[in-house]
């Protein structure tokens, strides 16, 4: 489980395609407090350590999760945005994310809103119904309040700390995210739906 809370900004250091794909990722974690197996959400995909060196860490993905997600179009030096599974205790400061992507989202267009970004993101025509005024959405893992609705075309507020710490500075329009639902509504949404 993670909290949505970007820890570190790092970087695709190298990729593998040689079998399972394997990303070796730059980072300024301390990568000796990193156990093999441990789980590292990057850019919201929930993925397991298989080594860790000085400063970086490698993981493995199928080809399952590149055709779902962002991963499969990812090469050396793109931008990643990291945290680190939640521990019992740890503060909980956006909301709770698992980590499985449910879609790929895309930027529909970007506009300044005081020192702040106005990003306006389309999510996919299945999961559109599951986002809501002043709901949470994970977009590239990062925890983000939704601020109005139209279809499938939701608008978010993006403040200049978060521009600088994760990749949403670098993100364009026509640019795609990973996008995982809100829990919650995910429940809700399978409650409402299931025959008793």
């Amino acid at each position: 489980m993670f909290t949505g809370i970007i820890t570190d900004l790092g970087r695709v250091r190298h990729v593998d395609h040689s079998g399972e794909t394997r990303f070796t990722f730059a980072t300024a974690y301390e990568t000796q407090t990193i156990p093999l197996g441990a789980s590292i959400a990057c850019n919201g995909c929930c993925l397991t350590v298989i080594e860790t060196g000085a400063d970086w860490f490698a993981v493995q993905a199928s080809a399952e999760t590149l055709s779902k997600t962002t991963l499969g179009t990812w090469t050396e030096g793109t931008p990643v945005n990291f945290e680190r599974a939640l521990a019992v205790g740890d503060e909980l400061g956006g909301h709770i994310v698992s980590g499985h992507v449910d879609g790929v989202a895309e930027v529909v267009d970007i506009t300044p809103d005081g020192e702040s970004r106005r990003f306006r993101f389309r999510a996919p025509e299945d999961l559109k119904r599951f986002v809501a005024p002043k709901g949470s959405v994970a977009l590239d893992g990062v925890s983000l309040t939704v601020n109005e609705v139209e279809g499938a075309v939701f608008g978010i507020n993006i403040i200049p700390h978060t521009q600088s710490v994760t990749t949403f500075g670098t993100l364009v329009p026509g640019s795609r995210v990973n996008m995982e639902i809100d829990m919650l509504a995910r429940y809700v949404a399978r409650l409402l739906n299931s025959e008793t």
